[in-house]
């Protein structure tokens, strides 16, 4: 079972560069702005290397947090949460599983997001956060900090190339939208699977 390439295996988290740790403060506070109060079933679809596992962790001490991820390495690990290995674009759980589902950076990898929304919203009952890179800013970014020049800045495994008014029309095929925040150079929105605050389906065209 594979999803496609993993891509890179880049850290933004343990970056040194100090532009870089900006941008990254900037995400990591856009996160924690959308992030409801209270949750008591967590999942995290494409935890990687487990960093924002840990912070939600942390937020929701009392909460059963379980991480999902195609691979993992031998060296990542979270205390207090389950780790599952799955593809995004089939998960293991039944529906209304969770409370909240996080999904940051992992859309782009998939050769079909759309399959993995529909997904996020069967097993989600609540609040969904979504990232992905702003394209081509992100790209951009690469090529000024001399990171795949030759591919003209494409991230390896980037396989979906999301600019901010795309993503948001796709998540809201699924889900409802309900917040946009825009860490540059990213694009992160909260949403809703609750069912009954879905976008009605459309009605098929009349012959």
């Amino acid at each position: 079972m594979n999803d496609g390439p993993v891509g890179n295996v880049y850290d933004k988290e343990t970056a040194s560069n100090p532009i870089e740790r900006r941008l990254v403060g900037g995400f990591t506070e856009a996160l924690r702005s959308l992030l409801p109060e209270q949750a008591t079933r967590v999942l995290e679809v494409g935890c990687g290397e487990g960093n924002q596992l840990r912070r939600l962790r942390d937020t929701y001490p009392a909460a059963e947090i379980v991480g999902l991820d195609i691979a993992f390495d031998d060296d990542v690990s979270a205390d207090g949460v389950d780790l599952v290995v799955a593809s995004a674009m089939t998960l293991p759980f039944p529906d209304d599983a969770f409370d909240l589902v996080v999904g940051l950076e992992v859309l782009e990898h998939l050769p079909d997001p759309a399959v993995a929304l529909r997904e996020i919203a069967r097993v989600g009952r609540g609040p969904v956060i979504l990232s992905v890179p702003w394209e081509p800013v992100w790209r951009v970014g690469n090529v000024l900090r001399g990171r795949y020049v030759g591919a003209f800045g494409n991230t390896p495994g980037h396989l979906q190339h999301f600019s901010r008014r795309g993503f948001a029309r796709l998540v809201s095929r699924y889900l409802w939208l309900e917040e946009t925040r825009r860490p540059l150079p990213w694009t992160m929105v909260r949403a809703h699977s609750d069912p009954s605050r879905r976008p009605a389906a459309p009605k098929p065209a009349l012959r």
